[in-house]
């Protein structure tokens, strides 16, 4: 008789990975192979297998050779998982590459120039949350940054990423906005986005906010949503998101004393 299985065979969790965003400036492939090899300046492993998100924004009327570009961006150690900024024509011959249409702008976090004449800007972002096993979650960062704080409203299509550390925010994080910490969220406003908190495997992450709204919550990759409605909690009081187990639990911070 066989052992019954202890888990699902495919397990559905919120993660978050981090990828390389290529803006180009320019279209033929011999001038963008000259910028990659200017920036990475002969180092094997500059680019460490990454995914990249390919933004064609500034090129998007100029016809791209896919063919040669992906294998390209490939020797360099990036890995193409989808292109963003593309025109609608060009959409079906780019998923015929294997890539995928990114639709979502995103703010930038860092950016890495290559020197004049400038082909190819790099900037590391984290990609929208990618339906994955816990497998895929990283190890939590072991030095602490400074909390990184937003204090203007994040609006529907934004995306804010804080890397290696908290995230606090003083106004609201707006339907159809996405907020992500690798530490834990504190949300001085309405939360009626989405929320991500603990996103490299961080299970004592937390979220905080001071009114419950969110479309999506999620700590360490196990994620809730709210479609049958809200738990019932205290009015007035702001809300701690946190992980029992492998539960999500929302509760209302009642004051002291």
């Amino acid at each position: 008789m066989q052992n019954s299985l202890t888990h699902k065979p495919v397990e559905i969790k919120i993660s978050t990975v981090v990828v390389v965003a290529l803006i180009l400036h320019a279209a033929p492939v011999a001038t963008l192979e000259a910028a990659l090899k200017e920036m990475t300046a002969g180092t094997p492993d500059f680019f460490d297998d990454e995914f990249a998100v390919i933004d064609v924004e500034n090129i998007a009327s100029e016809p791209l050779d896919w063919a040669a570009l992906i294998p390209l961006f490939k020797s360099f150690g990036l890995n193409p998982v989808a292109v963003r900024n593309a025109l609608d024509q060009d959409h079906a011959a780019i998923r015929a590459h294997g890539l995928s249409i990114d639709v979502v702008s995103r703010p930038r976090q860092e950016t890495l120039v290559a020197t004049e004449p400038v082909a190819i800007e790099v900037v590391t972002e984290p990609a929208a949350p990618v339906m994955a096993s816990a497998a895929l979650a990283a190890q939590a960062p072991a030095s602490h940054l400074p909390a990184m704080v937003i204090d203007t409203p994040v609006r529907a299509g934004q995306r804010i990423y804080a890397r290696g550390t908290d995230l606090i925010i003083t106004a609201s994080v707006n339907n159809g906005a996405e907020v992500i910490a690798d530490g834990s969220i504190h949300i001085y406003a309405p939360l009626r986005g989405r929320a991500l908190a603990g996103a490299t495997g961080n299970t004592e992450a937390r979220i905080f906010a001071l009114s419950m709204e969110a479309e999506l919550v999620s700590i360490a990759g196990i994620y809730r949503t709210f479609d049958t409605g809200f738990p019932a909690l205290l009015p007035n009081h702001p809300v701690q998101i946190k992980l029992i187990g492998d539960s999500i639990e929302v509760s209302s911070v009642k004051s002291a004393g």
